[in-house]
């Protein structure tokens, strides 16, 4: 740098020298340009060039600015104008309708330039610290970074999650989008058990998936057992009372996550997000497919899967996952090879034992002639012939109210199952739902109308004013309507008031007032109306005594 600058003084700098000494430095040659000149205003500069001075004055960031980054999303530009507004002493509000200084304003000594500004950001706060003061604590966790855990063995843990897929498929003549319960096992990333409902899950749906985790029979193959622990992510129906209970039956270790802590699941997470780009993509009805035009609306001629073919192609799916997929940390092997190369003894359950478990406790019932009276409705069984009048102990599946399952409430014995009777058909519970629709429909109808409200459009701050003018008689005409439906005030409590009470009694004068003048109520049987009580210390008149046989004294 010494040299082009003797060259320079000397006039006998080129441009090609200064084209060699930016090729050999790796940088431009606008920025040998500004070396020289920098090195020609403090011969300093060329033994470090490019060098920035260090000096005490240097511009960093303040708690201040960091909650301006805060405030305005991590907007740079809007933090150095409101830096700018506050050292002139403009009011803050005006920050938002300020484009800025114009080129050229020489700003204040206090407020640095927004190159000043960035280059500051860019020093004095991490990658991970600018994310989340732009897009908050999740934006923030994607610069972390996250230990692994160890592998472990087969059913050590096993992770749990509800999914719901992003694909429309048909319900009864209805588009929904259906949701995936599975178990999936930490050690293998082999998912061991899988449920799809057409709506929303619920405690019935873990149960399910539960059930079909642990048993090791056909069709759920040699993934399962029982594991020693299952992770959840405080979800209700996971910490239900229903499958607390027989998790604590089976003798297996609930871990609630704390709250948005997806990273300490990594497991089922993962998988959640495999099936998504490696399945359900590819399937009619993605719902989060690109689409031309402006609006992103599905094809009218599209045909939807069935919610019995979406459910066999999940399942198909899940076994090719488990016997032919090799995901990397498994390090060449599939789910079910590594299952089959782990020696850790498994503990398994009888079918019906876990049946048992998986259910949920109603208490004990009496079996009489009509069966057993369960939620105000009876249930019967060929089974209950001649055993009227047992104690017996009732079982359900959750949301499945169709059957109950009875056993003996004094030795725990399985008596058998009771179906409800006088079952509806299914038309006529069609035609009830469709009137309860119905119903629901005209409902929101009504209330939307009675609280659409509009108000005027302006373009100068004033008070809203609000649109929809009523003549005087259609006012009068609308609060008559109303005071003739209002129970509140077509009920007359005063209509016909109470009697006069005795003449000696001390009324309060504006309770006498309310009552209906003329002759007082009679004294009661065998009492002298012209007697009198002497009056307490208080001065009111004393409550009259009763002797033994209730006459009073």
């Amino acid at each position: 740098m010494r040299r082009l600058l003797a060259l320079r003084v000397r006039g006998e700098l080129k441009t090609g020298h200064v084209r060699v000494a930016a090729d050999a430095l790796g940088v431009s040659e606008r920025t040998v340009w500004r070396w020289l000149a920098e090195a020609g205003r403090d011969e300093r500069a060329a033994d470090e060039p490019g060098a920035r001075a260090q000096t005490g004055t240097r511009f960093t960031i303040t708690p201040e600015v960091r909650a301006l980054l805060a405030l305005w999303k991590g907007n740079v530009a809007a933090v150095q104008r409101e830096l700018a507004a506050r050292a002139a002493g403009r009011p803050v509000a005006d920050v938002g309708t300020q484009a800025g200084p114009p080129p050229g304003t020489a700003l204040p000594p206090d407020v640095p330039s927004l190159t000043t500004l960035h280059r500051a950001i860019r020093r004095d706060l991490m990658p991970g610290e600018r994310a989340g003061l732009a897009g908050g604590e999740r934006a923030a966790r994607k610069h972390d970074v996250f230990l692994a855990r160890p592998r472990g063995w087969r059913n050590q843990v096993w992770e749990t999650d509800h999914m719901q897929a992003p694909v429309l498929v048909d319900v009864e003549g209805k588009a929904r989008r259906p949701w995936i319960t599975w178990f999936t096992d930490c050690a293998t990333n082999a998912i061991t058990g899988v449920a799809v409902t057409p709506v929303h899950p619920s405690r019935e749906s873990v149960l399910a998936a539960l059930r079909s985790a642990v048993l090791r029979e056909e069709p759920y193959g040699p993934f399962g057992g029982l594991p020693e622990k299952v992770r959840v992510d405080r979800g209700k129906d996971f910490l239900s009372r229903t499958v607390t209970a027989a998790f604590d039956l089976l003798d297996v270790t609930v871990e609630d996550l704390p709250a948005y802590t997806p990273h300490l699941k990594g497991t089922v997470e993962g998988l959640n997000r495999a099936v998504e780009s490696m399945f359900l993509a590819a399937l009619p009805g993605y719902a989060r497919q690109p689409r031309p035009g402006k609006r992103a609306s599905r094809p009218k001629d599209e045909v939807l899967l069935g919610f019995e073919d979406f459910t066999a192609r999940l399942l198909a799916w899940t076994l090719w996952w488990n016997t032919e997929h090799r995901p990397a940390p498994l390090r060449g092997k599939t789910p079910l090879e590594a299952w089959q190369d782990d020696p850790t003894p498994l503990r398994d359950v009888p079918a019906t034992d876990l049946w048992t478990f998986t259910l949920e406790d109603a208490g004990t019932r009496t079996l009489t002639t009509r069966g057993i009276r369960f939620r105000k409705r009876d249930y019967v069984g060929p089974w209950m012939t001649g055993q009227a009048g047992i104690q017996v102990r009732v079982r359900f599946m959750p949301h499945h109210d169709h059957r109950i399952e009875v056993y003996h409430a004094a030795t725990g014995r399985y008596l058998g199952p009771a179906d409800l009777a006088d079952q509806a058909t299914d038309e006529q519970i069609s035609a009830v739902r469709r009137a309860r629709a119905a119903r629901t429909r005209r409902l929101k109808k009504d209330l939307e109308a009675s609280q659409r409200e509009r108000y005027a459009a302006v373009n100068q701050p004033e008070a809203p004013r609000r649109l929809g003018a009523l003549t005087t008689a259609q006012a009068e005409a609308e609060l008559a309507q109303t005071a003739d439906t209002d129970l509140a005030q077509i009920a007359l409590p005063d209509l016909i008031p109470p009697a006069a009470p005795p003449a000696d009694w001390r009324t309060p004068a504006s309770l006498a007032a309310l009552t209906t003048p003329g002759l007082p109520v009679p004294l009661p049987s065998g009492r002298d109306s012209t007697a009198t009580a002497p009056d307490g210390s208080d001065g009111r008149a004393a409550r009259p005594t009763t002797d033994e046989d209730g006459d009073a004294s």
